[in-house]
């Protein structure tokens, strides 16, 4: 595992952790932002996506993992209207950030792990299964891109149900 993979978690945490946490309004540019951390990012780092076998399989894999693990983010957003001003707002505490830590957490222990603890198992498991350095790279870079794209889209979701409820003082909780 290269470096890429450190990078990507560590801005991918502190993106969403440090737009996310407390009481934030959700505005266009929240919404817009992580599309464009992920335009940034996808080039950089994914040079070599898979196109056959089973590195494709691994990163289709990372992918829909990430999109499951940033819809259950989404689900620890609270999302309510204001009614006074009309401005829609997310609130998390710490069940959120200990989800986003923990994730972000394990994909770095096993970068880790991968060059320390268990390369030569890991290293049999990939020339057995034809799986490149790379795949397995691209897999952990586009499952953290996953995960913030799937927080966002339904926080997006939620965001317009409650700007939807009009006057209405119901709370949408995950």
């Amino acid at each position: 595992m290269d470096i890429s993979v450190w990078i990507v978690n560590i801005v991918v945490l502190a993106s969403v952790l440090g737009t996310d946490l407390g009481r934030r309004e959700v505005t266009k540019a929240r919404l817009l932002r992580p599309a464009i951390v992920a335009a940034v990012i996808v080039p950089i780092y994914v040079k070599h996506p898979a196109t056959t076998g089973t590195g494709l399989a691994l990163e289709l894999g990372g992918a829909a993992l990430g999109l499951m693990l940033g819809l259950a983010a989404a689900a620890l957003l609270k999302v309510r209207r204001e009614e006074a001003t009309g401005k829609v707002y997310t609130h998390t505490g710490a069940a959120y950030a200990a989800l986003w830590t923990g994730v972000i957490g394990a994909r770095l222990a096993f970068s880790y792990g991968a060059q320390h603890w268990f390369t030569q198992s890991l290293g049999r498991w990939m020339v057995e299964h034809q799986v490149t350095v790379d795949a397995l790279t691209d897999t952990l870079v586009v499952m953290a891109i996953a995960m913030l794209l799937g927080r966002t889209g339904a926080m997006a979701a939620k965001r317009g149900m409650a700007a939807g409820r009009g006057g209405q003082a119901h709370a949408l909780a995950a």
